[in-house]
């Protein structure tokens, strides 16, 4: 691991650079992966407990037992696979206490296999696309259409144009400044992880 103990830690550092500091104690690594991941975990500890108490125990418990054993912990796999799994083994563990009630969610949460196999990309991407409709909405009527049309449409410049009654050049240049305001709120990051979810 090159990263250095004392290098300056931000949000877009990637996992295993903050599971390496998490595993020194460091708390703000911590935090930074607890805030990343708490939302589309509490999610799918909900899709199967439809309980919120109970699914936000369920998170609580996941990442204590990460800050606990942070200095044994051997993750094989990605860190969001990781935390996916103890969630999930936590779910089964409520289920053996022969709680009917989850056991019959957990069922039926399964009932399409494929499902409950991306789940966790399934709810990153619902999460990005809100981000993603509510920045549109920041952009102006006509460069909003252009955009949905040539992104959700899968529409040519032409296309666009015919449709709209406007020029190929005012497509062309309505789509390139929505792009980079697109860009300066949603970060070039995530506008390019959109891209390829809608792609």
């Amino acid at each position: 691991m090159s990263l250095k103990l004392h290098a300056r830690i931000d949000q877009q550092m990637d996992d295993s650079d903050l599971f390496f500091l998490i595993q020194k104690s460091n708390k703000e690594a911590f935090t930074i992966v607890y805030n990343r991941y708490h939302k589309q975990l509490y999610l799918l500890a909900y899709t199967y407990l439809k309980d919120r108490d109970m699914s936000e125990d369920a998170i609580q418990h996941v990442f204590s037992k990460l800050w606990e054993f942070r200095k044994d912990i051997k993750i094989k796999v990605s860190l969001k696979n990781f935390l996916y799994t103890i969630t999930k083994n936590y779910i089964l563990n409520q289920i053996r206490d022969n709680n009917t009630a989850i056991k019959k969610n957990y069922e039926l949460a399964l009932s399409v296999e494929s499902y409950e196999d991306n789940l966790l990309d399934i709810i990153e991407q619902k999460e990005l696309m809100k981000l993603f409709r509510k920045a549109l909405e920041m952009l102006p009527l006509q460069k909003r259409q252009v955009c949905l049309l040539k992104m959700e449409g899968d529409l040519s410049n032409q296309e666009i144009a015919d449709k709209m009654q406007i020029s190929i050049h005012t497509v062309k240049t309505h789509y390139a400044q929505s792009i980079k305001l697109l860009r300066a709120h949603l970060g070039k990051m995530l506008i390019s992880i959109l891209f390829i979810i809608l792609s």
